[in-house]
Order: C-alpha cells, then structure tokens, then sequence
C-alpha cells in the first residue's frame, strides 16, 4: 500500500485539466464535501486551505468575539490555542487527564467565568474526551463546544464517530495526518446556521455562497451592480487540485486508518507486562484512531532520552516528544500576539507561565509518541518488535 495512491494523482489531474476556468473549478472540491459529510454522518462539510483556518472560522461562527474566553488544552499543537488569538479571544488552559492525557469536563468547568464562550476540545492522538460530560457542562453553561478531531478521523466515542457530537468540528489534511493533501482541513457541523456562517466567513463574506455553493459564480461578478461582501469574511477556501487529492484519500480512508490502527495495536502489545511505560488509556466507550501510539515513561527507571537512544540503536524510528505546552511556548510566555496582547491586557490579569496546569505539566517531558503511518504491514510489525526488544533491554 502506498500513501498516495493513482486515485489522488488522477482525480488531481482532473483538476489540473480544467485549466482553473470558472466553469470547472471547485467541483473536485464539491464532491469532497458532500462525501466527507456523508463519510461522518454530519449534515454539513465545509473544505478549508488548512486545519488551523478551520479552527479559526469555527471560533467566528460560534459567535466568539473581541475579548471572550476560549478554553483549550494546553497538551497538543498550539493551533488551537493560536486559532483563538486568530479571533480576537483570550485562550484560557485547562488541564487533563494524567491518564487519557485529555482534557475533562471537571477541568473544564474550574475555568469557566462571564467571559467564557467556547471550549475546544482536542481528540489527541486518536482519542475522544468524554463528550457526554463535556456537552453537559457546556449545555449548562451555554458555551460552544468545537471538536478538534484533527488527529481522529473515524474515532469514535460510544459508536458516534468523531466530528458529530460537539456543536462545530475541525479535520486537518495536514501531511502527518490520516488523510492528507500536503495542507487543508474540513469543518463539519449538523448545525444549518453554523454551516452557512462558516461558508461566507471563509469565503471572504460573499453573499451569493451558501450551504451548497462555495464560489460565486460568473454572472454574479461580471455584474457592475454587483455587491459582494455581506460581513468581514477570510480568503480560506479550498483549490480544486487539493481537493482532488483529498479525495482521494477520502475514498481511502478506511484502508489508511486501519494502517494506523494495526501499528498502534502492535505497540500496545509489545508494552506486556512493562510497569515503566504506561500507554495512553483508552476508555471502553472510545475507538481509538492512533494517529500516534503514545505512552509515558517513567523517568525515574529510564530516562526519555535514554529510551529513545537505545530504541533508534535497534533499528527504531525517530520517538518524537510531545509538543511543548502551549502556554510555555516563548509566543506566550512573552504574550507576543501582534498587537493582541492588548486585548489581554484591557480584559484582566492573564498571564501565561510555569503552573497553570500541573498534570500536563508532569506529563508532557514523559511522553513518548511513537510513528503509526506504516503502509507496509512488515514495516510495523518490525518497529515493535524493535520497541520489545528496547523494552527487555533495559528490563535485563
């Protein structure tokens, strides 16, 4: 199996051959939509330059504004809590589960104030938070819940796949994940106003878009009575190329989860009777997606860097270490937002620093985040073969 397969680079062609002429452009994006809805039983898919535009407009739509609180994880890539600067917001950290790594509804709540319109979950690696409580809270509340199941695709949380419970969801096509086409992202939303919302605002406000209509069309433009821009919109919108390749992968995304799936099933395996290496939990109600098999080590056995010495000496792939939380990243720590740190600054005491959210804080140096984009089958039976024998090295 290969990652890109004659599919993508057909269905790319194909766009290619339109030479971008009104008439043909954007209906390999189209189709990408409708399938990617119907692919995640959501009413409404809506496709976007990259998964952090997705986040951003997803924020918009929700109705979040100039100054208003958005809690995030702190546990993940930034983008979340940068696509929350995006909009003009002040991204609040809460903490996480010491054993799913997730953000919790208890966490959650101990956060919330008068401010607070939005929280952004994070489904990491493959794995969904516990929705019910989440949507309770935010339901009490009356908070915006925004799934970011940019590492989740066909997740699921008590058979529901991911992308259909909370109020908007993000995907990301970025090149790490399930499905790629080198950048783009989908939001998907059951939400008729949310859907139309997100069309307009990435589409730089256009009037003439709409739920099933993502370009304004010939006659509309080559009239000079023509007003265009209904509300503040972003130029966020999809090429037709990528969107073919896109879907593509779409159209192979059972066979390239199901890769994930096997390499990650095959780690938690070689992890047997390891008391020093502690996978991600998976609780019974979750399917999870592996984006990336991840567990902690226990430091005062073996250190990381230790472990990953000896598994690369092996034979073993790069181990990566999880992000750096966001909050201690130097952008934060310097509160270096262009111009938006003035919005922290009219708004309250907000300060980004060491003890925010111990439990990430302990986790994050100690977690080991393990490849799981094998295509060859052998190929990843070979890594955790590799990732035992490591294991029984430093057990002699």
């Amino acid at each position: 199996m290969q990652r890109i397969s004659e599919l993508e680079r057909s269905y790319a062609s194909k766009a290619l051959d339109g030479q971008f002429k009104s008439a043909s452009s954007y209906k390999l994006v189209g189709r990408l939509e409708t399938a990617f809805a119907q692919k995640m039983n959501t009413k409404y898919a809506i496709a976007f330059v990259n998964g952090t535009a997705t986040l951003h407009i997803a924020l918009e739509a929700a109705g979040v504004s100039f100054g208003d609180e958005v809690i995030v994880p702190p546990l993940t890539m930034s983008s979340p809590a940068i696509a929350v600067l995006h909009a003009n917001a002040i991204p609040v950290f809460a903490d996480v589960d010491e054993r799913t790594f997730l953000i919790t509804a208890s966490e959650i709540e101990k956060q919330i104030t008068q401010r607070t319109k939005a929280v952004i979950v994070v489904s990491l690696y493959g794995l969904m938070p516990d929705m019910d409580s989440i949507m309770a809270l935010a339901k009490k509340h009356n908070i915006a819940v925004i799934e970011d199941d940019a590492q989740c695709f066909l997740g699921k949380y008590k058979g529901t796949l991911a992308g259909g419970i909370g109020d908007i969801s993000s995907f990301s096509f970025q090149s790490s994940k399930h499905m790629t086409c080198g950048e783009g992202g989908m939001v998907t939303t059951n939400d008729e106003d949310l859907a139309l919302k997100v069309r307009r605002y990435s589409g730089l406000g256009y009037g003439a878009i709409g739920l099933n209509k993502g370009r304004i069309t010939k006659d509309d433009i080559q009239d000079p009575s023509y007003e265009r821009h209904m509300v503040l919109g972003w130029n966020y919108r999809m090429s037709d190329v990528i969107g073919g390749v896109a879907l593509g992968q779409l159209e192979r995304l059972d066979e390239l989860v199901g890769a994930r799936k096997h390499a990650g099933a095959l780690f938690l395996d070689a992890l047997n009777d390891c008391d020093w290496l502690t996978p991600q939990h998976t609780p019974s109600e979750c399917e999870h997606a592996y984006w990336a098999f991840t567990a902690k080590i226990d430091s005062a056995k073996v250190s990381w860097h230790t472990f990953r010495k000896k598994f690369a000496e092996f034979g073993g792939d790069g181990i990566y270490g999880a992000w750096q939380l966001s909050y201690l990243e130097p952008m934060f720590l310097g509160q270096n937002f262009l111009g938006r740190e003035k919005i922290l600054q009219m708004s309250g005491d907000y300060r980004y620093e060491q003890g925010l959210c111990p439990v990430a804080e302990q986790l994050q140096p100690n977690l080991l985040q393990f490849k799981t984009n094998y295509w060859d089958t052998d190929d990843a039976q070979s890594q955790a073969d590799i990732l035992k024998k490591t294991i029984n090295w430093f057990n002699q």
